[in-house]
């Protein structure tokens, strides 16, 4: 790949304040009507289970209709009809990280939201839609914990994907690309998590049970030990655990990690599960347990009903000890205001360095001797 710098005529139109950048942010998206399940899920499985699993690829239809069929029972049925939170909240996060970095940039900066399974918003429909906009920088922005395979990983993948269909001609239309990968070990994010944790204990639980009695349980995204040597998760889900306990430990020393792992079969995943979690902290003595998920900015069925289903069945067993469910940030107008932070200084860099123009038939493979 060779870049050169352009032009200076040809690049003066766009230093007359016209650079722009604009924001891919990226999130996983979930399906509001119950057809689509069996087409996600196919989707999922494709970019998902590949990385770990070695499922040939004709088994994907089939398994998808049938985990479709799980999905409208639990959805459905347990649940009244539920319909995921999961894509308006995004849509708030994706406005409210527009209106922070608009306060700084003005439009120069504008925030375009895609998922990685749900139409219309399909990272290739969204990136048309950017190129058609006239931007050439571009920051992907998975807004995502921790940084895995199964997360940024498939983003780069689908944004890659699109990059390649989107090219015409000898030109890329990509003049300048920056990305974040997470922000587990963020400052800003680690202590609004332990205020968050302590404003609520001060509110509901502090009055009748003691620091000692109160047990936490800080979850995260369960990661398959195994996924073929990609990144799969477990080692920045850890340090972003060990973190956050650290600021606890000497108040609630109550404090457990709880994977939110998906149940495949064969697979071996990250432990305790939440709901092992919670078991061990009721047997050292909890009276309260909370469910706080750190690994999550964004509200899913996983948050949603995975925890509620796992403080459903403690309940028949310990139904003494009083559970709270937290929220996911979503958005809290503290998250969006540091989520815009963390992307200025790579917006800066965007709007000062010069263009690039990459040539994509310059990427000749070099192994055609003649």
């Amino acid at each position: 790949m060779v870049a050169t710098p352009e032009k200076l005529e040809h690049n003066h139109e766009q230093s007359s304040g016209q650079q722009r950048v604009a924001v891919l942010l990226m999130g996983y998206g979930e399906v509001e009507s119950y057809e689509d399940f069996a087409n996600y899920n196919e989707q999922a499985l494709h970019l998902l289970t590949a990385k770990f699993a070695p499922v040939p690829a004709w088994i994907y239809p089939p398994l998808a209709r049938i985990l479709a069929l799980f999905d409208r029972h639990e959805w459905g049925h347990q649940h009244n009809d539920f319909i995921s939170p999961h894509n308006a909240i995004f849509e708030k996060q994706r406005a409210g990280i527009e209106k922070n970095l608009q306060q700084k940039w003005g439009d120069r900066v504008q925030v375009f939201k895609a998922f990685n399974f749900c139409a219309p918003f399909l990272p290739h429909q969204v990136l048309a839609e950017i190129k058609n906009q006239g931007f050439d920088k571009l920051l992907i922005y998975p807004l995502l914990v921790v940084d895995s395979i199964f997360t940024s990983g498939i983003a780069i993948e689908q944004v890659n994907k699109a990059l390649s269909q989107l090219t015409d001609g000898k030109e890329h239309w990509v003049k300048g690309l920056r990305y974040i990968p997470s922000f587990y070990n963020e400052a800003a994010y680690i202590d609004m998590m332990v205020r968050l944790v302590e404003e609520k204990i001060a509110s509901d639980l502090a009055a009748a049970y003691l620091p000692a009695e109160i047990g936490i349980v800080l979850m995260n995204h369960g990661c398959p030990h195994k996924a073929k040597g990609f990144t799969s998760g477990i080692t920045e889900s850890q340090a972003l655990y060990d973190l956050i306990r650290n600021k606890l430990i000497n108040r609630y020393p109550l404090i457990s990690i709880g994977w939110l792992n998906h149940d495949t079969p064969l697979i071996e995943w990250t432990q305790p599960n939440v709901e092992q979690a919670a078991k061990n902290l009721i047997q050292l003595g909890a009276k309260a347990v909370m469910f706080m998920p750190i690994g999550f900015a964004t509200e899913n069925h996983e948050t949603l009903l995975d925890v509620h289903h796992i403080i459903h069945a403690l309940e028949k067993k310990h139904s003494q000890v009083n559970y709270v469910q937290m929220p996911c940030v979503n958005d809290h107008p503290d998250f969006l205001a540091m989520a815009a932070q963390w992307a200025n200084p790579h917006i800066a860099e965007l709007l000062s360095e010069e263009a690039t123009t990459v040539n994509p038939q310059l990427a000749v493979a070099h192994h055609h001797h003649h």
